[in-house]
């Protein structure tokens, strides 16, 4: 999983040496009061959920865990050790979940998995995420820890997905009405023994077959680049190994269930700053019928602080840019050249307005839709790879760089 990495390469050693000291001191205490802050206004979970989304932020910075550049390498270059890390940490998730999902509970909290349709807006929006996480650099999770890391033209692609998820609830009403199976799980359909088994023999399978085309292609399979750093020193500065970052993004999603009784999503969130914005701006988003939906409504009405996906998001982003601080990375650039610039706006559109057809992003729809059963998450995964295809072949018109530098 690599998505910005060759937008924004791993620290070194000789950036450890030159930590962002302002940074340093300022978020460490922004994610501090914000979490006893959520406390003292909500709850401990509402906090609990901030502090998850500050330690998922330094991971997939650290770790450079996206999904845009590792399945650009495969498609372009048959190299999957990308995708590879991307399915183990489904495959630890799902351990974890079926078995939460098929009792209805974790650790005494009513708990449910990522389950939605899987139809015409499923297999529509996930063909147009993977043409904009091409475009724009990144995934939603990508988009999220490169600009909490500084990069200036993820920025522009967080502004334009927001953008992108507000004209997606305008358009969901019609799009539900095209067909679709409704909400099916392969808990329900199969029990959760073959639930776990089919699991096990898709992820598995994907994998080896990445394996065998590797092999194929380049007669060995690429290992993890060295890195200067070792030991403890490397936790706290970085860069990780990917499958570091698998294993913590899964061990985070877990505990994203257990504290909030569902799965980590991301775009939602997108969804709600961009109506609380338009509102703001005059325009008139609670009448429109998503908004009217019990859920939206009430997140609407209510601060921003008040829904978790969004606080999660937040500390995503704080978590980045501590981590950026921590490499000596935060130097955000002033200037972007004017087709880089217009990839960015218009892939954050497609994946904004392709998330939330889909019912989710690489997050909400691919880790935590298969990781909980959900045959619209396997669907996700096969549009986005087709849109990933045709975005790739769209990034040189952009003056993107066709592959992925990790």
């Amino acid at each position: 999983m690599t998505t910005a990495k060759a937008d924004l390469p791993g620290p070194t050693a000789a950036a450890a040496s030159r930590i962002n000291e302002l940074v340093l001191a300022l978020v460490p205490v922004a994610l501090i009061v914000g979490a006893l802050a959520l406390a003292a206004g909500y709850d401990w979970r509402h906090a609990a959920k901030y502090v998850i989304g500050g330690l998922m932020g330094l991971a997939l910075y650290h770790a450079a865990f996206g999904f845009a550049s590792g399945w650009r390498a495969l498609l372009t270059d048959a190299r999957g050790r990308g995708l590879r890390m991307h399915l183990l940490m489904i495959g630890l998730a799902t351990l974890v979940f079926l078995p939460v999902i098929d009792q209805g509970s974790f650790f005494g909290q009513a708990a449910g998995g990522a389950i939605a349709p899987a139809g015409i807006s499923v297999l529509v929006g996930a063909f147009l995420f993977g043409i904009g996480m091409q475009l724009g650099g990144g995934c939603a999770s990508g988009t999220l820890y490169t600009a909490g890391g500084g990069n200036t033209r993820m920025m522009v692609t967080l502004a334009t997905f927001i953008a992108g998820s507000l004209i997606g609830t305008l358009h969901l009403p019609w799009w539900l009405e095209t067909p679709a199976l409704q909400s099916a799980s392969l808990v329900a359909m199969l029990g959760l023994p073959g639930a776990l088994a089919l699991q096990v023999v898709l992820l598995g399978g994907i994998a080896l077959a990445t394996v065998w085309w590797e092999r194929r292609r380049h007669g060995q399979v690429d290992h993890a680049p060295s890195t200067e750093l070792r030991g403890p020193r490397r936790l706290l500065f970085g860069p990780w190994p990917l499958i570091w970052g698998a294993v913590a993004l899964a061990a985070l999603n877990i505990a994203t269930l257990a504290v909030a009784g569902h799965p980590w999503s991301i775009t939602f969130g997108f969804a709600l700053w961009g109506a609380k914005i338009a509102a703001l701006a005059g325009i008139d988003v609670a009448n429109w019928t998503f908004w009217t939906w019990p859920f939206p409504a009430n997140a609407l009405s209510d601060s921003v602080f008040a829904d978790g996906t969004s606080v999660m998001n937040f500390g995503i982003l704080l978590g980045a840019a501590l981590a950026a601080g921590l490499a000596g990375r935060m130097a955000p650039t002033r200037r972007i050249a004017a087709r880089p610039l217009l990839a960015a706006i218009l892939g954050g559109l497609l994946m904004g307005y392709g998330a939330r057809l889909a019912f989710g992003c690489n997050i909400g729809a691919f880790f935590s839709g298969i990781a909980s059963g959900s045959l619209h998450g396997w669907l996700w995964f096969a549009a986005a790879m087709i849109g990933t295809w045709i975005g790739v072949r769209l990034r040189p018109f952009f003056r993107l760089d066709p592959a992925p530098r990790r």
